[in-house]
């Protein structure tokens, strides 16, 4: 469950980041600012088309590993527009299955992708993707794919537009001792929405961040350390909803080794052998077949 975006990707130079006061590889939501960056992207540079969203890309990827078609579903709002179209097409041809949530009166999200060496900085105007409803949600069809599922997976982004929703699948998890993960998303969320993210830490059975993001929660939430074992530490410590499941606390950062805490370096390598083959692609892409070997 996350925000779909169609992601809008060019190369640029630095000159662009400055334009827009832009931080090198932070992801940020649009402000008024920004909005001029897509219409420059699209008349100015190369771009390439990309069903995006940092969950939907997330889900596309996972469901390229299992192989089994639509072994995973996405929930999410978007326009009814050209964009929701191609959303929802390359979606279906990942053999995703797709529950969107469509807003006639707004836009299908974008997300400005500044490709800069090999930094990728993320601009989202999320647009129709802030307008899910918690109603879409506990509609009979929709919520019936919940209670099918046994894993659940949201980043933090989505604390941006619906807690209720991620509450109310999170507190599902928990109760039928199912795995609930999110992902960090962005240091802002832990600064401007420490609340809410509280609120949902305590159902993490897995939580996903980087190095920057990580420091961000240590700094809201008064860890005193920069140190990224440390974090992972305290993390764990975390109140838990579900103590039948151990904590799995990922820390990424860049080139230099992951952090984990706990049980799940399986897991771990499969991300890190995915991500070796998407980054030297164009956007959330890759091969057809997937040919990760848990045994190599």
């Amino acid at each position: 469950m996350g925000n779909p975006l169609l992601d809008i990707s060019a190369r640029v130079d630095e000159n662009m980041l400055k334009k827009y006061d832009l931080e090198c590889n932070l992801a940020i939501l649009a402000e008024e600012k920004h909005l001029p960056i897509y219409k420059e992207l699209v008349e100015n540079h190369d771009v390439e088309y990309i069903a995006g969203g940092a969950t939907q890309n997330s889900i596309r990827v996972c469901q390229w590993i299992v192989g089994s078609p639509k072994a995973t579903t996405f929930i999410g709002c978007v326009g009814k527009d050209p964009y929701s179209k191609s959303l929802k097409e390359a979606a279906e041809a990942a053999e995703v299955n797709i529950a969107y949530m469509e807003d006639e009166s707004t836009a299908t999200g974008t997300c400005a992708v500044l490709v800069t060496g090999s930094e990728r900085t993320l601009v989202a105007n999320i647009s129709a993707a802030n307008n899910y409803s918690i109603n879409h949600l506990e509609r009979a069809d929709i919520w019936s794919l919940v209670e099918k599922a046994s894993f659940y997976y949201i980043s933090s982004f989505f604390i941006t537009v619906s807690p209720p929703s991620i509450m109310k699948v999170a507190k599902h998890a928990a109760e039928n001792n199912k795995l609930f993960a999110m992902n960090i998303a962005a240091p802002f969320i832990c600064q401007v929405f420490k609340e809410p993210l509280v609120q949902a830490s305590a159902y993490w059975d897995v939580i996903f961040g980087n190095e920057s993001e990580a420091e961000a929660l240590s700094n809201a939430l008064e860890f005193g350390t920069t140190d990224l074992k440390e974090i992972a530490n305290h993390m764990m410590d975390l109140p838990k909803a579900n103590a039948e499941r151990p904590r799995i606390v990922v820390i990424t950062h860049g080139p230099n080794a992951t952090i984990v805490a706990t049980e799940g370096k399986a897991c771990v390598k499969a991300g890190h052998w995915a991500a070796r083959v998407i980054i030297q692609r164009s956007g959330c892409t890759y091969p057809e077949k997937c040919e990760f070997d848990p045994e190599a």
